[in-house]
């Protein structure tokens, strides 16, 4: 049981690494072209690419101590990573609403964007997988800031996917405003994970005042 739980920590510390990796790579391109191409849904994808490299970051951090051995410290590692990942997950709500209301209401249409387009088709093919592969980790684990952690990176996906569905249905139909319909869709899923994630949160609090 030991060696199972460690070796999928080693491999949750992998996978983290890919993620912030990764993370860096698309925040840089989806904000540097989203800003190019005036598209707010794309430069709203390059900050949740942000908050998936703080949430990889904190999840790194934490994976990393247990993975060491310094048992002592993983339960208040991991309050911790909860708070931080329940507070990015609220904040991947708030992008996302102001992102799509700003859109209709400016009534602004994005250009298109090579580079946006291409940073979104990997991320539709990726992240899916390594959200299976965290799902796997978790099973033995048993995290609920890398659960949150999870839903970030399939969100991340879902952003991806909605980028390039949404220019191009605009582009074909000069529906504007479609994909700015369909981001605000993402809240139907995300809000109950953001919810989730800060009972959770309150949950740990509770206990690691119980200790104090």
């Amino acid at each position: 049981m030991d060696i199972t739980r460690g070796a999928a920590l080693r491999r949750g510390v992998r996978l983290e690494v890919a993620t912030i990796a990764w993370m860096l790579v698309e925040a840089v391109i989806a904000l540097a072209a989203g800003i190019a191409a005036h598209s707010v849904l794309l430069t709203a994808f390059g900050a949740d690419s942000v908050i998936e490299l703080l949430s990889g970051i904190v999840l790194y951090v934490r994976l990393s101590a247990e993975s060491a051995g310094t048992s002592r410290d993983v339960e208040r590692l991991e309050a911790t990573t909860t708070r931080v990942s329940a507070v990015l997950l609220v904040l991947l709500c708030a992008y996302v609403v102001l992102s799509s209301v700003a859109g209709i209401v400016l009534r602004i249409t994005p250009s298109d964007s090579i580079a946006g387009v291409a940073v979104s088709a990997v991320a539709i093919v990726a992240m899916p997988l390594l959200a299976r592969a965290k799902r796997r980790v978790n099973q033995v684990i048993g995290s609920p800031s890398l659960r949150a952690d999870i839903a970030e990176t399939i969100s991340c996906a879902y952003l991806a996917a909605v980028t390039l569905a949404g220019l191009a249905v605009s582009m074909l139909t000069g529906w504007w405003w479609i994909q700015f319909i369909a981001a605000l869709a993402l809240l139907i899923w995300i809000v109950p994970e953001a919810h989730e994630a800060l009972e959770h949160r309150r949950d740990n609090g509770s206990i690691t005042g119980g200790k104090a």
